[in-house]
């Protein structure tokens, strides 16, 4: 016995040490994590910035700087900084963000880490509807001529998640039924669509074929602004739901055990991530991988843990597509390629990955 302390006395000073060493370890993990979105901040707005340099021609990054900051910018170069470079380079940002939140939270609410907004079908009902508008000029709403194919592609994509929603809410419904279910959406749509090329014209087919590709080109203040809005408001939704959504990464019993209601949690992630992806696809174009890429990477670095996972999915996602909206623009000089061809490049190879590192994909 140690002079002066009982056995009671030992054990409180073992378990103060243990706790202390533990709030120690914690709060290490912590400070990584804010570390790595600080980094994840920076690289981002690193490439925001070579972004705008970058172009058809090149304009220096101190000028660019310089312009961002309040100067005027040499000859046209201010103007084609902030009503052209601008808007694009951020909208890639947001876009970015959007589909990484996206995936993040459907693969969260499915526990699959190929599920995302993309496998879903929303994506393929984004295209139908795009296509109606530049095959058939379908104006089934009624609006101005120059937004027939965006309202068109968000309306389609609504209503493929409105179609999960509901299948969803049926009784006995689960994750992997879920999943089925935008599998054989995602396949009618493809099919609808298809069935449009074949009496498309050359002209026609080629707008079809370009809008799917994916592309930042027709970005401008209003669509970027939109989407910003759309971003932040379903990222305050997600994140209220934090917890929630961390303990969705148990299984719906052990999640229902600590009081939440999985059904719901379920429906209401398929419903924001649906709206978010609609607002994001139907003004840039079909993107795929991002969704997929973004939260895998979260997931390695930080776990479930939805404090974390679902900033750093964003982040990932903007820098991601930020990253391959500047790869567009380097890889033939004086082309830009459709964005989603990049995308596509970097995620076939990582998609691949995954399927032959897990042993359980459902």
């Amino acid at each position: 016995m140690i002079w002066g302390y009982g056995p009671s006395n030992i054990n409180n000073i073992s378990m103060n040490t243990s706790l202390s060493g533990n709030r120690k370890l914690y709060n290490n993990l912590v400070r990584k994590k804010i570390i790595l979105i600080v980094c994840l901040v920076v690289g981002t707005f690193i490439s925001l910035i070579i972004n705008i340099a970058i172009g058809s021609s090149s304009i220096p990054i101190m000028e660019v700087l310089s312009v961002l900051f309040g100067g005027e910018g040499i000859g046209h170069n201010g103007m084609i900084i902030k009503n052209i470079r601008l808007p694009m380079s951020l909208m890639a940002i947001v876009v970015g963000g959007a589909l990484g939140v996206g995936g993040c939270e459907i693969q969260t609410i499915l526990r699959n880490p190929i599920a995302s907004p993309y496998t879903l079908g929303i994506s393929a009902a984004a295209s139908f509807g795009a296509a109606l508008g530049l095959i058939l000029e379908s104006n089934i709403f009624y609006v101005p001529k120059t937004l027939i194919v965006t309202v068109n592609s968000f309306v389609f994509s609504m209503l493929a998640a409105a179609v999960i929603y509901l299948f969803s809410r049926q009784k006995y419904i689960g994750k992997n039924a879920i999943i089925l279910f935008g599998v054989a959406i995602n396949f009618l749509f493809n099919s609808l669509t298809m069935t449009l090329q074949y009496i498309a014209d050359e002209d026609e087919l080629q707008s079809l074929v370009f809008w799917s590709f994916g592309s930042l080109l027709k970005t401008n203040w209003s669509k970027f602004i939109i989407v910003l809005i759309a971003l932040v408001l379903c990222f305050a939704i997600l994140y209220k739901n934090a917890w929630k959504l961390t303990a969705m990464s148990l299984d719906d019993t052990k999640a229902r055990s600590i009081g939440v209601n999985t059904s719901k949690i379920r429906r209401m992630v398929i419903l924001v991530v649906s709206l978010l992806s609609a607002f994001a696809v139907c003004f840039v174009g079909t993107i795929g991988f991002i969704g997929l890429i973004a939260p895998h990477i979260a997931r390695l670095l930080v776990g479930e843990d939805q404090r974390y996972f679902m900033p750093i999915s964003l982040l990932l996602g903007a820098f991601v597509l930020s990253l391959s909206f500047m790869l567009s623009k380097l890889i033939i000089p004086g082309v830009i390629l459709p964005i989603g061809l990049v995308t596509s490049v970097i995620g076939i190879p990582f998609f691949m990955t995954i399927i032959f590192n897990k042993k359980r994909v459902i």
